[in-house]
């Protein structure tokens, strides 16, 4: 999966969620912690980091480093994580979550742009810890 699709799938779920009453802005081509800002339903300032797997995991790998460059912003700011796998679409709420104990995985060093593996240290969050969950039919 290419840059531009995911940035057209991170575009996708802001318009999702927007149609849901979020009022979201993508933050796009940077190097934020996060894919999208804005406020919940609610009106509440928010912040959500998007993943797109393209295999089915039963846990949900989570970066240590990634989670605590979301919980160094402000703590009125709601932390969002999104993944989209074959199986569905999980949204953790990360502020009120409770974390596994972290474990060291071989990850690539990038997102997208090299086959390059290095050891990350990760949660593995379960599909239940999840606060939205919608399941594809297909399954």
């Amino acid at each position: 999966m290419g840059l531009e699709q995911i940035n057209k799938l991170e575009q996708s779920v802001v318009a999702t969620l927007n149609i849901d009453g979020w009022n979201l802005k993508w933050t796009g081509k940077g190097y934020l912690p996060y894919d999208a800002k804005g406020t919940t339903p609610k009106g509440k300032d928010c912040v959500v980091e998007m993943k797109f797997r393209t295999k089915y995991y039963e846990d949900k790998m989570l970066e240590v480093d990634k989670y605590e460059s979301l919980m160094t912003l402000d703590n009125d700011i709601l932390k969002f994580y999104f993944v989209n796998d074959p199986k569905g679409n999980f949204m953790y709420w990360l502020n009120n979550i409770e974390l596994p104990e972290s474990t060291t995985m071989y990850c690539p060093d990038t997102t997208m742009w090299t086959k390059k593996k290095v050891l990350k240290d990760v949660y593995l969050l379960a599909e239940n810890q999840a606060t939205i969950i919608n399941i594809n039919k297909l399954n």
